[in-house]
């Protein structure tokens, strides 16, 4: 057991063999991911009954994103950075875990228990175009998931440790067994307790989420317990550092719940089709920007710490690079290959050939926001590592607020102006699917979002890379290269859709994956062209495996 923990444990000290690793374990936790969804669609279809399922989630994942974000990892990090002697485990930093684990169970406890009575309140404003039984049924599974931000809550704290010592095999490992848990809802209690046995698995996933931080923590040398002599001056401080950023998330989750409460009021099954594609497009983002984004924080925050500014800017500047690299790709193949994505993953069951057209459409407007996500990510956290969180609120702010515009406007043009509605079918091929005015909802989410990220790349480049050229030589090379892959593959596709039909699993699983095979053949030739430095450095990677790379043995293995 011991020799496991310690490959476990093990350091990753780049950037690039961090991300590697967390990719390829988002990969899995995606593919996990996909399943669920894959499930809930065979199982259910997109039926009032998931949309109420997805509905019920708004205000515990509000919960857990305005209270477990004030003890965040991106804020806790430098906290405990500071307290640590030479790198280990300080009795002072262990204090102020504690206080931190005392105040934020009890506040997440508290808050839960009041929105468990509250719910019946809260239901008209998520889901106020249903009916009341469905309503009724909203408040139930909510009631049922309010046990999930208290567990992932907590599993989010102790993973600001697994993320502080760099042992990111562990805290890749968190989110698979959460998908793990929700798939063993679908598959065994819903068949007895229906729509609330997948809340159930919820639960179950989340619990699992903490134990293995729980375990990764102890290993570490914190073993969270309850204080009674609570230091609130430096839980103070630390709150007021979250809040900025706590706010921003919160804006974010806000303008999510608007978009729901206005899908309620669309067709039955619209809040299904926005969540399906949403979580679709989650895939690419979770593999690329979340891995990289993670994997820098923490190398991040301690150059700007020790003051190597310049190791600051080129680490923030080299993550940035490949996640561009590879947003921009799966962008395009997402765009020209979304209706085989779709019915290749979800295409089972209760999922009809029309679920499947229209979370395709909705699936390639989601995907032009994915880069921008990405490194939205990313630059954030170059701000929380300097401890600047005002600017990402204001920012944020002003992205929630487009979103919210943006839907209310959309919707409208859609609804009385013929033209625009006729251009967003035709150009998305569903002209004749009933209920695609729920496009215009993943629309506006990708509008904001790229304003965002416009706004944070440009004070990026102010604040951090005044003189630095940054990613516009990478971001003109990967959409070039990107762009051919989209062409090859579009045409590719028109050549193979007659050869293997739409008819089979497999016809649609071949035709799609050889297009997309020889659009990324075509794209790798463009950019060896380019002389790309991205492109060299995946070779030399693949060169070089990222297990045989330099790893530094945490000083707490022995613990």
């Amino acid at each position: 057991m011991e020799k496991i923990f310690k490959i476990l444990s093990k350091e990753y000290v780049n950037i690039n063999q961090a991300a590697f690793l967390l990719g390829s374990f988002a990969f899995l936790s995606q593919l996990l991911g996909l399943l669920r969804d894959r499930s809930l669609a065979h199982f259910i279809g997109t039926t009032p009954e998931l949309d109420a399922y997805y509905a019920a989630f708004r205000i515990p994942d509000l919960i857990f994103i305005s209270i477990a974000s004030l003890a965040s990892i991106t804020v806790l990090i430098p906290f405990i950075t500071a307290k640590l002697e030479d790198g280990k485990a300080s009795k002072a930093a262990r204090k102020f875990l504690d206080d931190v684990f005392t105040v934020f169970f009890g506040v997440m406890a508290l808050v839960s228990l009041i929105a468990f009575f509250l719910m019946p309140y809260l239901v008209s404003f998520i889901a106020p175009g249903f009916t009341p039984a469905l309503q009724i049924k909203v408040i139930e599974l909510s009631r049922i998931m309010l046990l999930s931000p208290i567990l992932l809550g907590l599993s989010n704290l102790f993973g600001s440790l697994t993320q502080l010592f760099r042992r990111f095999f562990i805290y890749a490992l968190s989110p698979i067994f959460y998908n793990f848990g929700i798939i063993i809802g679908i598959l065994f209690f819903y068949p007895f307790w229906g729509i609330y046995g997948v809340a159930f698995g919820v639960v179950l996933g989340a619990l699992m989420h903490f134990l293995i931080q729980a375990f990764a923590s102890k290993g570490s040398g914190f073993t969270p317990r309850f204080s009674f002599s609570i230091n609130f001056p430096e839980i103070k401080r630390a709150a007021f550092t979250s809040l900025p950023r706590t706010l921003g998330l919160s804006f974010n989750n806000l303008a999510l719940i608007l978009i729901i409460s206005l899908a309620s009021y669309l067709k039955s099954g619209s809040i299904s089709v926005f969540n399906l594609s949403l979580n679709l497009q989650s895939v690419p983002l979770g593999i690329i920007g979340l891995s990289y984004a993670v994997a820098a924080f923490p190398i991040l925050t301690r150059s700007y710490a020790s003051g190597k500014l310049e190791e600051f800017k080129n680490q923030l500047s080299s993550a940035a690079r490949a996640i561009i690299f590879w947003s921009l790709p799966a962008t395009f193949l997402f765009i020209v290959l979304r209706a085989q994505i779709v019915r290749v993953i979800l295409g089972s069951g209760y999922f009809s050939w029309e679920n499947t057209r229209l979370v395709a459409a909705s699936l390639a407007v989601f995907s032009i926001s994915i880069m921008a996500q990405g490194l939205i990510a990313l630059f954030a956290r170059a701000y929380y590592a300097r401890g600047n969180t005002e600017r990402p609120l204001v920012i944020n702010l002003l992205s929630s607020l487009s979103i919210v515009v943006f839907s209310w406007l959309f919707l409208y043009i859609f609804e009385h102006y013929l033209a625009f509605r006729y251009f967003i079918e035709s150009i998305l091929k569903v002209s004749d699917v009933p209920g695609t005015e729920i496009l215009m909802l993943p629309l506006a989410y990708s509008f904001g979002t790229i304003i965002n990220f416009l706004l944070l790349v440009w004070y990026v480049k102010k604040d951090f890379m005044q003189k630095e050229q940054f990613i516009s030589k990478t971001f003109f090379q990967s959409l070039s290269a990107s762009f051919f892959i989209g062409v090859v593959s579009y045409l590719c596709l028109n050549i193979f859709s007659p050869i293997f039909g739409l008819n089979t699993f497999w016809g649609v699983f071949l035709q799609g994956f050889i297009s997309g095979l020889m659009g990324i053949s075509a794209g790798i030739f463009l950019l060896y062209l380019f002389d790309s430095p991205e492109l060299k450095d995946l070779t030399k990677t693949f060169h070089t495996k990222f297990w045989r790379a330099k790893v530094i043995a945490s000083p707490q293995e022995g613990l």
